[in-house]
């Protein structure tokens, strides 16, 4: 993954064949972020270690009946990809020997006893994929593969949300090195995507670089990490879909209704998106029965809570909060979270993210539970 990371930041450099203070432009630094942290509301001592890794977490889901699945993060090059947890250990899950995947880093729980796996395929490089697993016997119940103008070469399916019905997944299209992201909105039923909002204020990065713990997220001092739209949820009633970029200011909204009206002009479609509330630099998202949305404080170790008027408080705060990631409820209110700790590992070699282990999934019960495995 590293090889291919370094690679794909030379070959738009050279693809796109410009200066060095047009890709500056492109892909350079940025202005620091504002700290929008308050004083946490739970110490610290309500975090919960639910697992020590010897490789960073990507994504979790945890079904309702307490299995907890996850992914190590692809950035680190782990000997695995995805796991179940068993008895606190990470177990290599046993995929059907014809279903060839490179890169998962999101999987999602559906109601329907599915689990889902999406592919970013080593950053479009390779075919992307959707793959639909049954819980019980793990044998492939959907798959899609996405056509090239949907998630091409430099593309980045990077987080997704399953409806309750199941039949339909809203997933964040980051584009890290391409940039032109996009929501892409998948049909299961017909297996047909669609590419919506591209290039919107929405779904791009503003021009912040990440610091985390005093490490500038700046790849060979030209590239920033800055993806698009990342971070994506859908509210409990399922009215509106919330997302926004990890270095954007502002967290967006969208009625659920409007993706799927497929008769909407995409300029009509661009006229409803809202800008709801501010928030932290953020990267995994989830909401709660209550209509609060969760979200994480990367550069501060922290997640935060955006009520349903839009107020951002702080929650928790902690060390052990290193890049907090992927966010999932499960069983009786426990509202789980990876950390990825990426500032250790992008662009690192494996000996050097192996030293800064353990990496943690931890756990938290916040005042309103939430449906396990979203």
């Amino acid at each position: 993954m590293l090889k291919i990371l370094m690679t794909l930041v030379f070959s738009m450099v050279l693809f796109i064949g410009l200066s060095a203070a047009v890709v500056d432009a492109i892909y350079g630094g940025g202005e620091p972020f504002p700290d929008l942290t308050t004083t946490p509301e739970l110490q610290s001592d309500a975090l919960e270690v639910v697992a020590n890794l010897d490789y960073p977490p990507g994504n979790i889901s945890v079904s309702p009946e307490g299995r907890i699945f996850f992914t190590f993060h692809p950035e680190a090059r782990p000997p695995i990809n995805i796991a179940e947890l068993i008895n606190g250990d990470p177990v290599a899950l046993e995929l059907p020997a014809d279903l060839q995947l490179s890169s998962v880093l999101s999987l999602r729980v559906d109601r329907q006893n599915r689990l889902w796996l999406l592919d970013f395929a080593e950053h479009g490089t390779k075919n992307p994929k959707l793959v639909a697993l049954d819980l019980d016997t793990l044998q492939v119940v959907h798959h899609y593969d996405f056509p090239s103008d949907i998630a091409g070469w430099g593309s980045h399916l990077n987080d997704f949300q399953v409806s309750q019905d199941g039949n339909y997944i809203y997933i964040a299209e980051a584009s890290i090195f391409r940039k032109n992201p996009a929501l892409i909105v998948y049909d299961v039923r017909n297996k047909r995507a669609r590419r919506l909002l591209e290039g919107h204020e929405s779904v791009t990065a503003d021009k912040y670089v990440p610091v985390v713990e005093n490490q500038k997220m700046l790849i060979f001092g030209v590239f920033a990490i800055r993806p698009g739209i990342d971070s994506i949820a859908l509210d409990r009633e399922e009215k509106w879909l919330y997302f926004a970029p990890v270095t954007d200011t502002h967290l967006y909204r969208i009625a659920v209704s409007d993706l799927k009206n497929e008769a909407l002009p995409e300029q009509s479609l661009v006229e409803k998106v809202e800008r709801f509330a501010r928030k932290s630099m953020s990267d995994g998202i989830t909401t709660d029965d209550a209509g609060n949305i969760y979200i994480t404080d990367l550069e501060h170790n922290a997640i935060n809570l955006i009520s349903p008027e839009g107020k951002l408080r702080t929650l928790l705060q902690d060390q052990k909060l290193r890049w907090p990631d992927g966010f999932s409820f499960g069983p009786d209110g426990w509202l789980y979270v990876t950390t990825s700790a990426l500032h250790y590992v992008i662009a690192k070699p494996t000996s050097y993210v192996l030293e800064q282990g353990p990496f943690q999934i931890l756990r938290f019960k916040p005042e309103a539970s939430g449906f396990p495995g979203h």
